[in-house]
């Protein structure tokens, strides 16, 4: 049976079954959702993906972060300098940011305030090599002793070099502040006995089934009517593995948010034209923002034999499908096609009216064959994409169109981890990848394409080099003037587009759902889950 006959049976047995019985927490406002991909730490030294994120967010504060329109604004820090000539940033603390209760504290219902030290501490042992944090390629431009605390209330940071996107970087949750004496207390096990500073403190995990985080009411923040934050009295985390079994429960009622849309289901909540259908309008909120996400094809460049080493090749490809008809029938429009450049919709440097990218031309694509030497397609050998079965049905819609054009294709579909594998060590000549903005700053994307970014650990995966990106990219990373930064940004944009190590599939679109009981969840293009205003009616 198909996935989509099964799901209408699958909600027909839900709208005929009976009333809910009592539940835990009946009178409580608790904010359910589900991670159906896990939680594998509450440390946020290893917080490294949107699910983690979410989690240790909600437990843990930074000496900044991101509001709704990715500006940095204070969190653990109230204030904060830059120097002349951007190499010293001092931060100066709030005096009434306090951990959670812990017995390692003193007594069992202990706190204490949190203080520079703590900030010192916490960087520092992102730093460590013993930590092992996957966050310490942040700091790279940090000096190697650059991190200073000269008294309780302030905080500094020395760079070795300028580098204009540094207060995103700490925003980042690999910079949540943590008590040095809980941690060494606990050592690795801290990943689920976390104390932070955050709205929501720790209260009970069954690894895989779920997480329970509770209200702080020692929280150090109030609205603009100075009532104490957060609203909520709980959050409740599930792990549901399958995206239609947690889509029926949100349909039940039985969780309180939907994050984007599983294909299975998609059609039932969307229009073609990526609406919510009318019968769920008086039941359900679906809020739709840009996201940070753009959805690519690369090429490993690092081969000079292979086809892909000419450059009129890659443009062909670029030329030789239709990425608008490609969201309208394949993603019901959720997203953007990708017809410009690697900076995505919803951050600063992406240009909607750039003369430079890639639209639908085949003749330009047939044209382009033929200057490479291979007319009609003929002497071309197959071409061979690597993916994964997520994304299959665009890859085979690719397929399809390029053959039209005498590009012969092969898809290799492969296990998530493996196929990341394979890219990273460069054994795929043509793959299906994604960036989902780890800070809001276009370097972020840019990065890709820098030649030092070629190491193993490096995210420079096509192996792209040029010696003018590059001094553009340093140009850029050294410039505190953002409208100067984003004029750089766009010239190297332009730069990738010509040269065409990648092929831009889409940027991506964000899409929350909520019941209608449930409202001031606030979130940005990063995707950030910000419970702190969130208020829901008591069931």
């Amino acid at each position: 049976m198909r996935n989509y006959q099964r799901l209408i049976l699958l909600m027909l047995a839900v709208l005929l079954a009976a009333c809910h019985h009592g539940r835990e927490g009946e009178g409580k406002a608790i904010f359910r959702y589900n991670e159906s991909a896990g939680i594998a730490t509450l440390d946020p030294a290893f917080s490294k993906d949107q699910a983690l994120n979410w989690a240790t967010s909600q437990i843990f504060n930074s000496l900044v972060r991101l509001d709704t329109n990715l500006e940095i604004e204070p969190c653990i820090a109230k204030s904060w300098t830059i120097s002349d000539d951007a190499l010293t940033y001092t931060f100066t603390l709030r005096d009434d940011v306090r951990f959670h209760k812990s017995p390692l504290f003193g007594t069992p219902d202990s706190t204490r305030c949190v203080t520079a030290y703590d900030v010192l501490y916490s960087l520092e042992r992102i730093r460590d090599p013993k930590v092992a944090s996957p966050g310490l390629w942040i700091f790279a431009s940090v000096a190697d002793d650059g991190f200073e605390a000269p008294n309780d209330s302030t905080f500094v940071v020395h760079l070795k070099e300028p580098f204009a996107p540094m207060l995103s970087l700490l925003s980042m949750p690999y910079c949540s502040v943590v008590p040095r004496e809980v941690v060494e207390h606990y050592g690795t096990d801290f990943r689920n006995h976390p104390i932070g500073t955050g709205p929501f403190y720790f209260q009970y995990w069954k690894e895989g089934v779920k997480l329970v985080l509770r209200k702080n009411n020692d929280y150090f923040e109030c609205d603009d009517e100075g009532h104490p934050l957060p609203y909520l009295d709980a959050v409740a985390i599930t792990f549901i593995v399958d995206k239609q079994t947690a889509f029926l429960e949100f349909m039940k009622g039985n969780l309180d948010f939907m994050n984007s849309l599983d294909a299975s289901y998609k059609d039932e909540l969307l229009t073609q034209t990526g609406q919510l259908r009318s019968k769920y309008a008086d039941r359900i909120d679906m809020v739709s923002t840009p996201f940070l996400n753009t959805e690519y094809l690369g090429f490993n460049l690092s081969d000079s034999l292979s086809p892909f080493a000419d450059r009129r090749l890659r443009q062909a490809v670029n030329y030789g499908f239709d990425r608008r008809k490609m969201m309208k029938y394949l993603r019901n429009n959720v997203g953007a096609p990708g017809c410009k450049g690697m900076i995505p919709c919803g951050l600063a440097g992406y240009d909607s009216s750039a003369a430079y990218g890639y639209d639908y031309d085949p003749q330009r694509t047939r044209a382009l064959l033929e200057e490479a030497g291979y007319p009609g397609g003929k002497g071309l050998p197959q071409l061979t994409l690597s993916t994964t079965s997520s994304y299959l049905d665009l890859c085979k819609y690719i397929q399809q169109q390029l053959a039209e054009c005498g590009i012969d294709v092969r898809l290799d579909v492969n296990p998530p981890a493996a196929l990341r594998e394979q890219i990273a060590q460069g054994k795929s000549d043509w793959f299906r990848g994604s960036w989902i903005a780890d800070y809001p700053d276009a370097e972020n994307y840019l990065s890709l394409f820098y030649s030092p970014n070629h190491t193993p650990q490096g995210p420079n995966y096509t192996r792209y080099t040029s010696a003018q990106y590059d001094k553009l990219y340093r140009q850029a990373a050294a410039s505190p003037n953002a409208q100067k930064r984003t004029a750089i940004y766009r010239q190297m944009d332009s730069l990738i587009m010509a040269d065409a190590p990648v092929i831009v599939l889409y940027y991506d679109q964000i899409l929350h759902f909520t019941h209608k009981d449930v409202t001031g969840l606030r979130s940005n293009a990063m995707n950030a889950l910000d419970l702190r205003f969130v208020r829901k009616e008591p069931k």
